[in-house]
């Protein structure tokens, strides 16, 4: 029997309701606001309130993999380079708790990574350090340099070219006409590159997104919404301008290389072309999540084909 695919990405997108893991959550929200005290005590005159970013703040996060982003804005005077409050944070955190985590530097921010608890579960904060670009005016403009620690898509690592304002990115999707909608499309874009173990960045995905929905018509039902963002990902990826709402001279397209464009302009064709021609295929590209298992309510589930369709054939990009 063919699958419904409106009601499948309906029960994706409620299988991976963050609320559904409110322990795992809350174990979040105690390690931020831990890590949050700790770093007005420690910067106490050297940085203004820290805060949320990312997804959370977005309201475009999924409960198979997510972690809490804090942003802490530094004052302008508080260190002579990016690089050096990178490193400061780096090293304090570290400190701190290098022997209950793993606190590694990424592209734009520090990890901190606690081990599994009794019950399993890991706890992830990032946290992003950003300077205020003009002394004192933080507080006026929202704006801030962030530091790239490694290559960052075509950005060279040890770059001062990440200049933006974190809060202005969390009200681009918040001030979306049709945020509810575009919202459901980015969570499932990211449940595609969770179980796919895709490259693209969560906010290059959302952001071509929000393109998608400025350029093209997005009708239709759940399966048809999708299919739109898609196609114009997929036609469009190559070549499309993607500035930063919090900096317009900040193109978040170069966080990507042209060899990863290419390979998520064939990501999206490969998924369009199977899902058409076989609806099961959905359920390859946009699972459940089994932890949170759907009941089949359907007069004739007894009738389905147990196994969904084996894994597509390997192609150049996967």
């Amino acid at each position: 029997m063919a699958t419904d695919r409106n009601k499948h990405l309906n029960d994706v997108l409620t299988s991976h309701k963050v609320s559904k893991e409110q322990d795992l959550l809350d174990k979040h929200k105690r390690k931020r606001d831990e890590i949050f005290d700790a770093l007005v005590a420690k910067y106490s005159g050297d940085i203004y309130s820290p805060f949320n970013s990312g997804s959370f703040a977005k309201n475009t996060a999924v409960n198979k993999k997510f972690d809490f982003d804090l942003m802490i804005p530094f004052k302008r005077n508080s260190f002579s380079t990016l690089e050096e409050m990178f490193t400061d944070l780096y090293n304090y955190l570290l400190e701190k708790y290098g022997s209950i985590a793993h606190v590694r530097k990424q592209k734009v921010s520090i990890g901190t990574e606690f081990f599994a608890d009794d019950n399993g579960d890991v706890v992830k904060i990032d946290v992003v350090p950003g300077r205020e670009l003009n002394q004192n005016q933080y507080k006026e403009d929202d704006k801030l340099n962030l530091y790239v620690y490694s290559q960052f898509g075509k950005l060279q690592g040890g770059s001062d070219y990440i200049r933006s304002n974190i809060k202005a990115q969390v009200q681009n999707i918040r001030d979306n006409a049709d945020k509810v909608n575009l919202r459901q499309n980015v969570r499932l874009l990211k449940v595609w590159k969770i179980y796919n173990s895709k490259t693209p960045k969560s906010f290059f995905l959302e952001l071509i997104t929000i393109k998608a929905f400025d350029k093209v018509e997005i009708t239709g039902g759940m399966w048809d919404r999708l299919k739109s963002v898609m196609e114009y990902i997929r036609d469009n990826v190559k070549t499309v301008s993607l500035p930063d709402p919090g900096n317009s001279n900040n193109e978040v397209a170069d966080s990507m290389s042209d060899y990863e464009k290419s390979a998520l302009s064939d990501d999206m064709k490969n998924m369009i072309n199977r899902i058409e021609e076989n609806s099961d295929y959905i359920k390859v590209y946009f699972p459940l999540n089994e932890k949170f298992p759907i009941e089949d309510t359907s007069s004739n589930k007894y009738d389905e084909r147990k196994s969904g369709p084996s894994i597509p054939p390997p192609t150049r990009f996967g």
